[in-house]
């Protein structure tokens, strides 16, 4: 858990700086990380990276209604032509499924939204803009509950 949080709060840094930082080994670090990629725990080591220091500050969650001759796979293989799409998710619910955009402005949005109207298998959307985040990709609580001998 320590090195996980160490991970999260400051990406990027050398095995040998979070080994001092940790008070152990490098080596230990190293097969640590080592075990936490090949079990998964650990997808990526990516930088987190601000959209509204890049110049996209409108935050946008759509769900979409799937017609029913069409399949997930190919609104999908469709969405991945629009690079402002951030998450996709299939659904429960009413919906099929759930994605995040990131654009400009209300104005690069409706451009984003007319390429997403123009997939054939879409049949329906509907689209919410967040007005404020308060949490993005929060883990720590839940890998707290874990290292405390919460449910896994």
């Amino acid at each position: 858990l320590a090195l996980i949080e160490l991970l999260d709060a400051h990406p990027g840094l050398p095995v040998v700086e979070y080994a001092r930082r940790l008070g152990v080994a490098r080596a230990t670090v190293q097969s640590r990380l080592d075990r936490l990629h090949s079990r998964r725990v650990i997808e990526s080591m990516s930088p987190r990276i601000s959209l509204v220091a890049l110049g996209y500050p409108v935050l946008a969650v759509c769900t979409f209604q799937i017609r029913q001759s069409s399949t997930h796979t190919s609104v999908y293989e469709s969405l991945q032509a629009i690079p402002e799409l951030l998450e996709l998710h299939t659904i429960t619910g009413e919906d099929d499924m759930m994605a995040k955009f990131a654009a400009r402005s209300t104005d690069d949005l409706q451009r984003v939204f007319d390429a997403i109207s123009s997939i054939p298998a879409i049949s329906r959307t509907k689209t919410s803009i967040a007005m404020k985040s308060y949490v993005n990709d929060r883990t720590r609580p839940l890998l707290r509950k874990i290292a405390q001998g919460g449910e896994q």
